[in-house]
C-alpha cells in the first residue's frame, strides 16, 4: 500500500475547507432575506382590520327593512276591492221594478212639464205636485186628464171658472190662481203636441210616481184602470179603438168643470 505523502494529505484538507466555506457562502447567498421580514409579514397578516364605524339607520329605515313584504296577489286583490264593495252594495238595494205601460210613457214626456213644476214636482212658475197635492186636486183621474189636455186658455174661453174638486181642501183651483201663470195645452185640438195616450201615460206618472199614489192600496182600482201595464182603456187611446171623447171615458176634450171626491163622475157633455 502506497503512503500519500503528507504535504499532499495536507493540501487536500486545505481545498475540502476552503471548498466547504464558499459552499456555506454560496448557499448563504442564494437563501432571500425572507427570514427575518417573515415574523414581520406573519404578525402584520395576523392583525385583524381595523371595522369602518356606520351610524345606525333612522328608525323609519329600520321599520322599512324589518316590514314584511305584500304578496304580489294581495296586491292585486286589493285593486278589486272597490269594484267587489260596489257589487255588495247594490246587492243590498232593493231593485226598482222597471216602469212599463202608462207610467213609462209618462216618465219619457215628462220633461215637457219639468220646467215649470219641477224635476221632482216640487213646482216652481207650475204649481206643487209632490206630496199628494195633485189627488187633492184631482181626486178623480177624468178631471185631470181633461185639465191637461185643455189647459187654462181653452177652459177660460168656455167660461169655465174652475179646475179640479170645486170642494178643494184649502179652495178651489182657478186657471190662473198660481202666479198668474197659464196651463199649457197638451191635447191636440188645442195646440198640444200629446196623443191622448200619452197626456195619460204622464197623468199616470205624476200621480203614482211623483205625487204619491198608493198603487196597492187606496188607488189600487184607479190604478187598474188607467195606469197598469195591462190597461185596457191605455191600449185602446193607443190603438186608436179609444178617444178622450168616448162616452165610456167621460173624460171629454171640451172643458168642463171638475168632480167633487164623493160624487160621482159627469157625463159627458
Amino acid at each position: 500500500m502506497t503512503e500519500i505523502p503528507e504535504h499532499l494529505l495536507k493540501r487536500s484538507r486545505e481545498r475540502k475547507a476552503a471548498g466547504g466555506d464558499a459552499s456555506s457562502s454560496e448557499a448563504a447567498a442564494s437563501t432571500p432575506a425572507t427570514t427575518a421580514a417573515a415574523p414581520v409579514a406573519k404578525v402584520v397578516a395576523e392583525t385583524p382590520a381595523k371595522a369602518a364605524v356606520s351610524k345606525p339607520d333612522p328608525a323609519y329605515i329600520k321599520a322599512a327593512k324589518t316590514r314584511g313584504r305584500i304578496p304580489s296577489w294581495a296586491m292585486a286583490t286589493l285593486a278589486l276591492m272597490p269594484i267587489f264593495l260596489f257589487m255588495y252594495v247594490r246587492g243590498l238595494q232593493p231593485q226598482k221594478a222597471e216602469a212599463s205601460g202608462p207610467v213609462a210613457i209618462g216618465i219619457a214626456n215628462y220633461g215637457a212639464c219639468a220646467s215649470c213644476h219641477g224635476a221632482d214636482g216640487a213646482g216652481g212658475a207650475g204649481r206643487v205636485l209632490k206630496g199628494g197635492e195633485v189627488l187633492k186636486t184631482f181626486p178623480h183621474i177624468e178631471d185631470m186628464l181633461n185639465w191637461v189636455y185643455n189647459g187654462t186658455e181653452a177652459f177660460e174661453a168656455a167660461g169655465v171658472a174652475s179646475y179640479g174638486d170645486p170642494n178643494r181642501e184649502g179652495g178651489a183651483h182657478y186657471p190662473r190662481s198660481y202666479n198668474g201663470s197659464a196651463m199649457p195645452a197638451q191635447g191636440a185640438k188645442n195646440g198640444g203636441a200629446m196623443t191622448e195616450a200619452q197626456i195619460l201615460g204622464l197623468v199616470c206618472h205624476i200621480r203614482y210616481d211623483i205625487s204619491g199614489a198608493d198603487a196597492a192600496g187606496e188607488w189600487a182600482a184607479e190604478y187598474e184602470k188607467w195606469c197598469a201595464p195591462t190597461s185596457a182603456i191605455f191600449a185602446g187611446l193607443e190603438g186608436g179603438t179609444m178617444t178622450f171623447d168616448s162616452p165610456e171615458l167621460k173624460i171629454g176634450t171640451a172643458p168642463r168643470l171638475g168632480t167633487t171626491a164623493g160624487a160621482e163622475i159627469m157625463a159627458a157633455g
